[in-house]
């Protein structure tokens, strides 16, 4: 050992760094240094990349939602939007028609400023009218027989501005597009092919379809492994149904901006008994989307033109969680959306 020592100590007496040898590597390991000081002092005291995290269930379970503080603190745009066309139509001396005489003249202008259709109801025969006629009956039967998930935050509701955000065709309505892939049969033409509806990913693309207009099964195959089932039976889930809830579920999370433990406790996603307030609630959406559909919105495909149907099928848009959410749990964070229009909270 003590050779070695000596050996070592001659070397570099014989073979001294240079200046840039020595500063180099210190200049390197001080920014990196640096570096992971000023990242670690910027989640600790509140930067842009600090998280608050929302306990959605019993404590000491791991059910909690974490998001960034920076995307916390910034509203949803549309509800500056939604107040200006507030401010807009109470400074304006209002509009008639003949064909909205059970209307008021304020609603009538809303309803313009809404749906981005300035000449709505004008013409009494227009396929705008009859659609409009439709919506509103629809709203209705929203705010009047659906107040456990539109008014579960208060006096919340909606009205056209809800899903439309001023335009004449609301975003993210959805048309039947499976089989997506036209070169396989069977169960492989529904997967592995990146749709909106799948939040680009490799689930099946038929889950709103399949779940939210024709009522499939909505549930897990089995706990247990190679289980017999009879697939021919419609109460029964089988894997395939299992693979279209599990694209449901991706969908949901995405449309709210949250993830599983918002509505499922993590340690037993199958107990109903363990889930969070927030599943019933989500729960009761889907019934109310599958009523949307089939009453409301499927029957408009007789009235909207060519342009308005779906590229595929000719079938008329179809509504799901992202039309009236976009994102955020509460859509246009929960804000009343009904008491100044009373005309829509009753048929």
């Amino acid at each position: 050992m003590f050779k070695m020592t000596t050996w070592l100590w001659d070397w570099i007496k014989k073979n001294p760094l240079t200046e840039a040898q020595i500063l180099g590597p210190a200049i390197a390991v001080g920014a990196v240094g640096g570096a992971v000081f000023f990242a670690t002092m910027l989640m600790l005291f509140g930067g842009s990349v600090a998280t608050d995290s929302t306990q959605t269930g019993p404590a000491g379970t791991g059910m909690g939602v974490a998001k960034y503080k920076s995307e916390l603190a910034k509203p949803d745009p549309d509800v500056a939007e939604y107040a200006a066309i507030a401010e807009e139509i109470a400074a304006s001396e209002g509009v008639t028609t003949d064909s909205t005489a059970d209307l008021s003249p304020k609603l009538v202008a809303a309803m313009r400023k809404w749906t981005g259709i300035p000449d709505l109801f004008e013409d009494p025969d227009s396929y705008q009218t009859s659609v409009a006629w439709a919506m509103i009956g629809m709203t209705r039967n929203l705010n009047e027989n659906w107040d456990g998930h539109v008014n579960l935050s208060g006096e919340a509701g909606v009205n056209c501005f809800t899903c439309h955000r001023g335009e004449p065709v609301p975003s993210n309505i959805w048309f039947k597009i499976a089989p997506g892939l036209e070169v396989a049969e069977g169960w492989g033409a529904v997967q592995n092919y990146a749709t909106d509806q799948t939040v680009s990913t490799s689930l099946p693309h038929d889950a709103l379809e399949k779940l939210l207009l024709e009522d499939g099964v909505i549930g897990v195959h089995d706990l247990e492994p190679r289980v017999y089932s009879d697939p021919t039976d419609p109460e029964f889930a089988t894997w395939q149904d299992t693979e279209r809830t599990y694209s449901l579920m991706n969908y949901f999370a995405n449309s709210l901006g949250q993830n599983c433990v918002f509505c499922h406790n993590s340690r037993a996603f199958y107990d109903g008994a363990q889930v969070t307030p927030q599943w019933a609630t989500a729960y009761e959406g889907i019934d109310m989307v599958q009523e949307l559909n089939l009453d409301y919105l499927e029957p408009l495909e007789g009235l909207l033109p060519e342009h308005r149907l779906g590229p595929r099928y000719s079938d008329a848009p179809k509504a799901a969680c992202k039309t009236c959410h976009k994102g955020y749990s509460k859509p246009l964070m929960g804000m009343d959306m009904l008491s100044d229009w009373p005309e829509l909270a009753a048929n």
